[in-house]
């Protein structure tokens, strides 16, 4: 096969090229790093986002998200509040980090309305918080642990970053923080940026 002829893209439209960048994340703030970038439209590949770009419902959060991403959280999945046409969200966002940063944002739970869920490395824990509402019907939840526990989970996240990087996610702590309010946007991402500034002033990552 000559080089023209090589395949640019991935089966889901993600540059192979960006995919490639991945293959040298081998810590938590590289990841932040690059999921910062693809959040900015620098990037069409993140792993286990199975598309070139975010959905449009991320837009507004994109430029916060991205802050998070580079104050030590390196986030996996997001949603914003919503009240609309029968359908009820909570904002939240969850992510991978260190045992410190995973202790700051927990205290948020004590000071602030924002329930934080903390799982620790290896915990295959499972509940079950509604956060997304399709008329009466549950559609998301929150609670479960998402730290590659399983080998064929943390082969899933080699496949798609490095092995280095799945075992890292395998042996760091994974948050959840979700809004208690339907339909808020205002509060919980910037909480999360002032708990992430005190944990890295802390030497927390």
């Amino acid at each position: 096969m000559k080089p023209e002829e090589l395949p640019v893209h991935d089966e889901y439209g993600r540059l192979l090229e960006d995919r490639g960048v991945w293959r040298q994340a081998t810590t938590l703030e590289a990841a932040g790093e690059l999921t910062a970038r693809w959040l900015e439209g620098g990037s069409s590949y993140q792993p286990g986002h199975f598309a070139a770009a975010f959905d449009a419902e991320t837009e507004p959060l994109a430029a916060p998200l991205a802050e998070l991403n580079r104050s030590g959280l390196f986030t996996k999945e997001s949603q914003p509040g919503i009240l609309a046409d029968g359908a009820a969200q909570r904002q939240y966002v969850t992510g991978f980090c260190s045992a410190e940063t995973a202790r700051s944002l927990l205290a948020l739970s004590t000071r602030t309305e924002l329930v934080t869920v903390v799982h620790a490395p290896g915990e295959a824990s499972s509940a079950a918080i509604p956060v997304t509402l399709a008329g009466a019907e549950i559609t998301t939840v929150l609670g479960s642990s998402e730290n590659p526990v399983e080998e064929a989970q943390i082969q899933d996240w080699a496949g798609e970053t490095n092995d280095a990087l799945a075992l890292l996610l395998a042996d760091s702590w994974y948050v959840e923080i979700l809004d208690p309010v339907w339909g808020r946007n205002d509060v919980l991402l910037p909480a999360v940026l002032e708990a992430l500034k005190g944990a890295e002033q802390q030497g927390g990552f």
